[in-house]
């Protein structure tokens, strides 16, 4: 199957877009590479399809679950096999997965890089018969990206176990110093880079200093015809102004990564089908969603990176139509960043205490807990200890970095059974105990290859199936597991930590202090260049251009500074149209204001007499209090 083929064949597409196919044929040459692609520039075409065509299995890792859970859904849909092994999952479930992708026909693995930190992961994965490594969200890998996290420096360990498999690295943001980072991180062979211009041309750049933001907002969401994204800094604002906008007509509604799953996936289909014009959300809502047709992206706050804004803005006119990226700022806004700052670097006396009091959270001993994955409610955690949030999620992410504990991000994972026993085992169990015989015999033919691998259920279908209630579903489940014929794991939707090491006694925890100063000098200028942004008086997109090392581009002439400069050369021009016609004019006669004014070819009426007035306040004209004259 050629590439032109996979791409008709499961995608339906008949040419590839700008830089694609490259990329494509760099990875089938056997070659290391970097594609740099914005937002919505196809990024995930470039290793779906060389993996479609080569023989073996892809293994893709990504730090966003709920991307990777999208791609599986989405492959599965187009006849493809892939699976994805995320926190939460079972060490038995895994080991399944890993046995499939080692025997089995599955063409993708998806894994979170926290998950190549196990040992029977790495180990697993030496006997797959891998064809390529994708690696999405590159830049995290990098301390000087703006999404740094620990666990990705992982990924080096992949070239160790197949040193001859190719890597495609991905990304739709980084700066000079960062591509170069990523390259020696992930051990290039050799330095390959393809990346597409960060220019939107149809993409309005506009910052609006705004004392009310909230009049300001209802005039942009009525002014601008179609569908909207609105940011904001954290979950009670989606819930406010999103109330505000239904309040003045403006369907909307609100999103942030406290929701349930479901809801967030309800949320998520109302707005992308339509049914929803506008989503007001935090920077939890946004990755992979494919919707075109964005016209406007608002930020009522400050980003805390320029690369964030860049991928936030850049989902609005995916469709290569006009399409506007605003900013509405404030004095408050730049005091808000600072506060932040300060927030995001606690003491290491701070992340020490913060460190003590997850153990007494989890009731864990010293010297126990290594390897052991637990569910986190940061709010319920805070609340306990009365921390702040900001300072103790920053202090669990510097006790990553060290290498104490893995912090992973809210994940859905619907309920799963899988059969434990062989048919015929069953068969006597279920003859020998009668009164679980219905209930087994609905849930093997509501559910294939449950003797095989684990499968996902739903109670509340069950329920409706056997007749009974959705409790006495689970208490039964249960009860099968007690007596060792399933394996039953439950629904879960909640962030998760896993102790990398066992506890420690604070005094034994070493923090490391010199990267805490690195990470802060790198946020330091992150922040002055988002501020400088949204202060200076020059083309949005050069400024937005010359941070992604595109020093030399163009006005874009649709922003609002270009815009402004365009609306002051025209005035400018006018001005000395109408000077040099009033001179004109008045050196043949003297004439009154109304004779003046209807001489006129220049300007509208009121134009013409705020050209007279600057004429006479200058000294250029003068008059007798009838007639004007020179």
């Amino acid at each position: 199957m050629t590439i032109y083929q996979a791409l008709k064949t499961y995608w339906n597409f008949d040419s590839f877009r700008s830089l694609q196919e490259d990329i494509i044929q760099s990875v089938l040459s056997g070659r290391d590479t970097l594609a740099l692609l914005p937002t919505g520039g196809g990024k995930s075409i470039c290793f779906q399809v060389p993996a479609m065509v080569k023989p073996g299995i892809c293994i893709v890792v990504s730090p966003l679950i709920a991307l990777m859970k999208d791609q599986v859904e989405n492959l599965k849909a187009r006849g493809i096999e892939a699976v994805s092994i995320v926190s939460g999952m079972g060490k038995r479930e895994v080991d399944i997965l890993l046995d499939n992708c080692v025997y089995g026909q599955i063409k993708f693995l998806y894994l979170s890089p926290e998950r190549l930190m196990s040992d029977l992961v790495r180990e697993r994965i030496k006997y797959m018969n891998v064809s390529l490594f994708a690696i999405d969200e590159a830049h995290c890998i990098s301390q000087w990206g703006y999404d740094f996290r620990p666990p990705y420096l992982q990924l080096s360990a992949l070239r160790d176990i197949h040193p001859q498999v190719p890597i495609l690295a991905l990304t739709a943001t980084a700066t000079e110093g960062v591509i170069d980072d990523i390259q020696d991180k992930l051990g290039f062979r050799q330095k390959n880079v393809f990346r597409k211009s960060f220019e939107r041309k149809n993409l309005s750049y506009i910052v609006a200093t705004e004392e009310n933001k909230f009049r300001k907002l209802i005039a942009i969401a009525k002014k601008v015809k179609g569908t909207g994204i609105i940011y904001v800094r954290n979950r009670r604002a989606t819930q406010e102004v999103a109330r505000m906008l239904n309040r003045e007509g403006i369907s909307s509604d609100f999103y942030h990564a406290g929701l349930p799953t479901p809801v967030r996936a309800d949320k998520q289909e109302a707005w992308k089908n339509g049914s929803i014009r506008v989503i007001v959300a935090t920077n939890a809502f946004g990755m992979g969603i494919d919707k075109a047709e964005v016209r406007f992206v608002v930020h009522l706050d400050l980003p805390e990176s320029l690369e964030a804004y860049y991928q936030e803005a850049g989902r609005a006119g995916r469709d290569e139509k006009k399409a506007f990226a605003v900013l509405l700022y404030n004095e408050s806004d730049r005091l808000a960043l600072e506060k932040k700052f300060n927030l995001s670097f606690p003491s290491i006396e701070e992340i020490k205490q913060i460190y003590h009091s997850l153990g007494n959270y989890f009731q864990l001993a010293y010297g126990a807990g290594e390897e052991l994955t637990l569910e986190f409610d940061i709010g319920n955690f805070c609340s306990r200890f009365k921390l702040d949030p900001i300072k103790t999620l920053n202090a669990l992410k510097f006790l990553e970095h060290d290498g104490y504990i893995a912090l992973s991000e809210s994940v859905y994972l619907p309920s799963r059974v899988r059969v434990m026993v062989g048919a015929e085992d069953l068969y006597r169990f279920q003859i020998e105990y009668s009164q679980f015989d219905s209930f087994i015999k609905i849930l093997l033919r509501s559910y294939g290859g449950l003797f095989e691998q684990y499968s996902q259920i739903r109670e509340s279908d069950l329920a409706r199936r056997t007749g009974i209630s959705t409790q006495e579903v689970v208490k039964t489940l249960e009860k099968l597991e007690e007596l060792e014929l399933l394996s039953y794991l439950k629904q879960t939707d909640k962030p998760q930590i896993q102790y990398l090491k066992s506890r420690l006694d604070s005094s034994n925890v070493f923090i490391d202090g010199r990267y805490i100063e690195q990470r802060k000098l790198i946020m330091k200028s992150q922040i002055e260049a988002v501020i400088n942004y949204a202060e200076a008086q020059k083309c949005r997109s050069q400024l937005l251009l010359a941070y992604f090392d595109q020093p030399h581009a163009d006005k874009c002439g649709v922003c609002d500074v270009c815009i402004e400069e365009k609306r002051s050369a025209t005035n400018s021009s006018l001005f000395e149209r109408m000077t040099f016609e009033i001179l004109e004019l008045l050196a043949e006669n003297h004439l009154t204001l109304d004779e003046l004014i209807s001489s006129m070819h220049s300007g509208n009426e009121t134009q013409r007499v705020d050209g007279l007035r600057n004429l006479l306040d200058a000294g250029k004209i003068k008059t007798d209090g009838l007639k004007y004259y020179v």
